[in-house]
């Protein structure tokens, strides 16, 4: 019940400042966070950027065993040749479309996470989604928040007021940055969040401005609920003020492709270099469930995925920047080994993940990690089986790389990987 009443107070305060923003990011403007020493810190933080290929992406045609008898047999119509695949080693290879991703393996930046998925895997997309958002796979039922909103939620920073984390280009909050403490906000687009004071004469609008700036500024004591609705307005009105800041004159020599993906990685990319203070960035790239004629359409997905990942790590290392940034990406399941009748494949278990890390912050060298699963020694529904539990990615991400303990995140112990 107390869940339910945060979300309907955070829905309520989106709602009673759409005139300066659509959903209420808690930015802070440069002065504020100069004016905080622990802010100021935080701004030196290293920074997440996660990306979801939603749908189910599949795994075996993307880091493909181009070498393995069993695939060649499983797939003869939608199977990448050998002498396509932009090899990695003499089994391995990465889709033909993905040259961008293959440079930054070239030079030693992209870790490649094998074999990885969690026990008794669901094939509902719902439900396998949810597990990797929650991070509990165990739960019959998503409990309400996300891995990442847990993480910030048991930080021992004090977030009010302040944007820990923000989903770039989505239709709804992911519920992997759910939380109970922290309201994080969804961001279309850069203009679609400058302040506008509404119409009328400038003496009205500049008086509703002080009004709400008035309101942010009181404190609810004694009131939780007043004072969250307090604080995500304060939120919004520091995040347009902040926002209205920003010109159209972003400038960056990287290559970034006209794509869904490309202009959301350009706009992290502006957001990161404002220097904002935020941690944690959430993109999604949809379109993986390629039950038919896949080979097209998978093409250009993972072509999307490669050029704008590219571009976007041309752009933070022009800013100089990379060594802040790390990037990772995840689908809810692999596909199945055996494609169908439909020149497609159907939802199946065990993928991969792709890690970009700075070399200076890499415990061994990038590349492979762990062995591909076997494509002859598969679960009774013909599937692959995992042998790296998502939630060790996750644990690995979370200590490593943002320093927040996972144990309780994550709801156990588990092991963590040399990517970073």
């Amino acid at each position: 019940m107390k869940t339910s009443r945060r979300n309907f107070l955070a829905r309520s305060a989106a709602a009673g400042v759409v005139s300066i923003g659509a959903a209420a990011p808690p930015f802070l403007n440069r002065a504020a966070w100069a004016a905080s020493e622990e802010g100021e810190k935080d701004r030196n933080d290293q920074i997440l950027v996660l990306v979801e290929l939603a749908g189910g992406n599949d795994g075996l045609n993307t880091v493909v065993p181009f070498s393995d008898e069993a695939y060649l047999k499983a797939r003869p119509g939608t199977r990448i040749a050998a002498e396509a695949v932009l090899k990695l080693d003499d089994a391995l290879g990465l889709h033909p479309q993905m040259s961008g991703m293959k440079e930054l393996y070239d030079e030693g930046l992209l870790s490649i996470v094998q074999g990885v998925g969690y026990p008794n895997p669901d094939r509902s997309h719902f439900r396998s989604m949810d597990i990797w958002h929650s991070a509990r796979p165990g739960d019959e039922e998503f409990r309400g928040d996300g891995w990442l909103g847990r993480a910030l939620d048991q930080s021992q920073k004090d977030h009010a007021g302040r944007l820990p984390a923000l989903a770039v280009g989505t239709d709804r909050l992911p519920r992997a940055l759910l939380g109970h403490k922290v309201n994080v906000p969804m961001l279309r687009s850069i203009d679609a969040f400058k302040w506008n004071n509404g119409s009328g004469p400038e003496a009205d609008r500049k008086r509703r401005r002080e009004l709400i700036e008035k309101f942010a500024a009181e404190r609810a004591a004694g009131n939780p609920s007043l004072d969250f609705l307090r604080r995500t307005t304060a939120s919004a009105a520091l995040t347009a003020k902040r926002l209205g800041e920003l010109g159209d004159d972003y400038k960056t020599t990287a290559g970034y492709p006209d794509n869904g993906l490309g202009k959301k990685l350009k706009t992290v990319a502006q957001l990161i270099t404002a220097d904002l203070g935020t941690r944690i960035f959430f993109v999604s790239l949809g379109g993986f469930d390629t039950h038919s004629q896949q080979e097209g359409a998978h093409a250009a997905l993972v072509g999307e995925l490669s050029t704008a990942l590219s571009a976007f790590c041309e752009d933070m290392a022009e800013h100089q920047l990379s060594d802040r940034i790390l990037v990772a990406t995840y689908s809810e399941f692999g596909r199945r080994v055996q494609e169908n009748g439909s020149l497609g494949t159907d939802h199946g278990t065990a993928s991969q993940m792709f890690v970009v890390a700075p070399k200076g912050h890499r415990k061994s060298k990038a590349g492979l990690i762990g062995k591909h699963p076997s494509l002859t020694d598969l679960d009774p529904e013909g599937d692959m089986k995992f042998h790296t539990d998502f939630r060790s990615v996750y644990a690995t991400i979370l200590e490593n790389w943002l320093e927040f303990p996972s144990e309780k995140v994550l709801g156990g112990t588990f092991a963590k990987l040399d990517f970073v």
